[in-house]
């Protein structure tokens, strides 16, 4: 049985590595337009999430509507800002995602993942005022050593990957200041929202309704897998692990999607990549040494 920080760990792990496989199904169905893949990504989540709430966890849902009419006036404006805000930049950062995937290169889309966590570690600072020890500060002096070497490509390929990057390092954040609602329900609402922002293009700008089964099961894939369930984890191990720790856990993203690019889609990868991508392995390991102790063994 998972105990004490090591269910927050593990539920900060899996998200990355699961996302960080996402390029399978939609390099799958590449001959989509972005904003059709996200489209019917969104509305299908938001219909399974929403049903699972009304019929399952009803009792949450109304402890949740309890403690926001509890609040006072300036709590609810701020938090409402702040769940539009969260909603704002996880959509901007689906689609930015899935364009760099199918249009720029999986390499683009790694690398935002790899320029996240300095992001992430330095708002938390600055921010949240979460402590960096020395060591963690050595850990991200690794992690910018590491990309450094890897942004000697592409110009237009990094550019991207800073926007993606941004988009969710500034949703972590948000993410650490709402407190105190149940983080599935705040999932629905946060999707509804992504589903309203992206619902004018849709009218303007959507194809013929697509009717293949092939698109379909892999929407449900993206939606229930790649989706749903790594972003209630990614909310869940926010509750005890500070944005910092979670924004350096991001590096295994890449790192999967390195694996999968190598292995699996086959593309070639330099001697100089491999070792940037081992430093940010080691990066990791150092920033979370405390919490992996601790993991290690069970301690509260």
């Amino acid at each position: 049985m998972v105990s004490g920080k090591s269910k927050y760990f593990l539920a900060g792990i899996i998200p990355y590595i699961i996302w960080g496989t996402m390029s399978v199904p939609l390099r799958n169905i590449k001959h989509f337009p972005p904003q059709e893949i996200l489209y019917y990504r969104i509305f299908i989540s938001i219909i399974m999430v929403w049903t699972t709430i009304l019929l399952f966890r009803r009792p949450a849902l109304k402890s949740d509507i309890a403690h926001v009419k509890s609040l006072k006036k300036g709590e609810k404006t701020k938090l409402l800002l702040l769940t539009i805000l969260s909603a704002f930049l996880i959509t901007g950062n689906w689609f930015t995602y899935i364009f760099a995937v199918n249009n720029v290169s999986l390499k683009a889309a790694a690398f935002a993942y790899m320029v996240c966590p300095i992001i992430t570690a330095l708002c938390g600072f600055i921010i949240l005022k979460e402590r960096l020890t020395r060591i963690k500060i050595i850990a991200i002096v690794i992690a910018f050593i590491s990309i450094i070497l890897l942004a000697t490509g592409s110009l237009y390929e990094v550019a991207w990957a800073v926007v993606i990057a941004s988009f969710y390092a500034l949703y972590v954040i948000v993410l650490k200041v709402i407190k105190h609602v149940d983080k599935f329900n705040f999932l629905g609402v946060q999707l509804i929202l992504s589903g309203f922002i992206m619902l004018p293009m849709y009218f303007i700008n959507s194809n013929t309704f697509p009717t293949e089964t092939y698109f379909w099961g892999h929407i449900l894939l993206i939606a229930i897998v790649f989706t749903i369930i790594p972003l209630f984890l990614n909310s869940y191990a926010l509750l005890g692990m500070p944005s910092s720790a979670l924004g350096i856990l991001i590096y295994l993203n890449p790192i999967v999607a390195f694996a999968v690019a190598f292995f699996y889609f086959k593309e070639k990868i330099d001697i100089n990549q491999l070792f940037a991508y081992l430093l940010l392995l080691v990066s990791i390991i150092i920033f979370n040494a405390q919490l992996l102790k601790s993991v290690v063994y069970k301690k509260d």
